[in-house]
């Protein structure tokens, strides 16, 4: 498959032709021949062979102004839905429930990745006991994910706090495919009433857990799992214990995620 990034440098240069023809039409007439136009882009062609790194240098700039743009937008999202993301009924709380920091993650069971970070979300929350995490269930990796999040979110009926975590990590560090029959496995391992979890699951409550969380991934322009979300940030993949640590300090120190 062919990149986009293949055609930019073309791209920008038939932009950057049109532009400078534009502008040199308007400078000296609402028209331009056909012959004025053609030396017009002659030069500009040659100059853009003959300095080929403008071209270089105008991506490097274009994907700066992007990541930025990216960047600005998601900390706007970020502010207009905080309370979503920490304080929504749909969120799973584990960790410290008055703790004085925050940090939300949004996961998928089937993600090899979120696998990894749950040790890393384990241990910040041993280490911490000021700590406040949020769990979303964000099922994007197909069917069994969903039915996976479906029992796990009915899961919290009868489980809260450290048990509700235990179920979690169990489930997340299960190896193979998670889907419905695995999750219902480790319920009864941890001896719940399979019964009333079976209809717990119906409950619409459920679905709306999810819709929640599908569109606050949509809002704050979330392309994968596992996401982490602390203060003014959006920390994407398993990044480790340590950015995260030194990003919840900086929330202590000055009110974001880094001072």
């Amino acid at each position: 498959m062919i990149a986009l990034r293949s055609f930019a440098p073309v791209l920008l240069a038939c932009g950057l032709a049109t532009s400078l023809t534009a502008f040199g039409a308007s400078a000296q007439s609402d028209t331009i021949s056909t012959q004025d136009r053609a030396g017009i882009e002659k030069i500009i062609r040659e100059y853009l062979i003959q300095n080929p790194e403008v071209l270089q240098e105008a991506l490097v700039e274009l994907e700066r102004r992007q990541q930025q743009a990216q960047e600005d937008a998601q900390k706007q999202a970020l502010a207009s839905h905080s309370e979503a993301l920490t304080q929504s009924p749909h969120g799973i709380v584990v960790g410290n429930p008055e703790g004085d920091v925050t940090l939300v993650e949004f996961f998928d069971y089937n993600c090899g990745y979120c696998k990894r970070a749950v040790g890393d979300v384990v241990a910040l929350t041993k280490a911490d006991p000021k700590l406040r995490v949020v769990l979303r269930d964000l099922p994007i990796l197909g069917a069994d994910s969903v039915d996976a999040s479906v029992v796990a979110l009915a899961v919290r009926e009868q489980l809260d706090g450290d048990k509700y975590f235990e179920f979690h990590t169990r489930l997340m560090n299960s190896r193979g495919r998670v889907g419905k029959d695995r999750a219902m496995a480790v319920a009864k391992e941890m001896g719940l009433d399979l019964a009333r979890l079976q209809k717990d699951m119906e409950s619409p409550k459920i679905r709306e857990a999810l819709a929640e969380t599908l569109e606050l991934g949509d809002k704050l322009s979330l392309t994968g799992t596992p996401a982490f979300v602390i203060g003014d940030a959006i920390i994407p993949g398993a990044v480790g214990a340590e950015p995260i640590k030194q990003r919840i300090a900086a929330m202590r120190t000055c009110g974001k995620s880094e001072c």
